[in-house]
């Protein structure tokens, strides 16, 4: 996912930095030429922008983003295709970005939450071992412990220890 992502993010401000500097190039009388021609013809200029209301080709104004409502209506107005009109295009293009939003931060959520779970899995795995560890050693001591007793006894040295009292 992250890498697709890498390549696409670079080729989309690539695309939309050309058509930036295209549409800031381009004179300003390229697009009103074709007023009165069809869409298609129109729409081969990227900074062009086609009203199906006043079947006029003008270009497209950078500056406000959006194109204004006096220039032409949102649900009349083309730009880049002409079977779909800016509203649509604004609505889809937003409903894909949110789309996209929420699929990486269930993403980053379940890969935060998995690797959560992983390390509380595998330090409780550590926890069970340490401690099956310290129970042998345990078990260990008091064997020790009772064979040296059992020593003590057999060769009679179970009373106080007689070189107690020279420390």
């Amino acid at each position: 996912m992250m890498k697709g992502l890498r390549i696409f993010l670079p080729a989309l401000l690539l695309v939309f930095g050309l058509a930036t500097v295209l549409a800031e190039s381009a004179p300003e009388h390229v697009c009103e030429t074709k007023n009165g021609t069809s869409c298609e013809d129109c729409l081969k200029n990227v900074s062009c922008l086609w009203c199906i209301k006043t079947k006029s080709c003008v270009t497209y104004p950078v500056q406000t983003i959006l194109p204004p409502h006096s220039l032409c209506p949102l649900d009349d107005a083309r730009w880049g295709l002409c079977w779909m009109n800016f509203q649509t295009l604004i609505i889809t293009l937003s409903v894909l970005g949110a789309v996209l939003i929420i699929a990486l931060m269930v993403c980053m959520f379940c890969c935060c939450k998995c690797e959560n779970f992983g390390s509380q899995r595998f330090e409780a795995k550590m926890q069970r071992q340490a401690n099956k560890t310290k129970t042998k050693q345990d078990e260990r001591r008091a064997e020790m412990n009772k064979r040296h007793q059992e020593i003590r006894q057999k060769y009679g040295l179970n009373g106080p220890n007689p070189y107690a009292r020279f420390s």
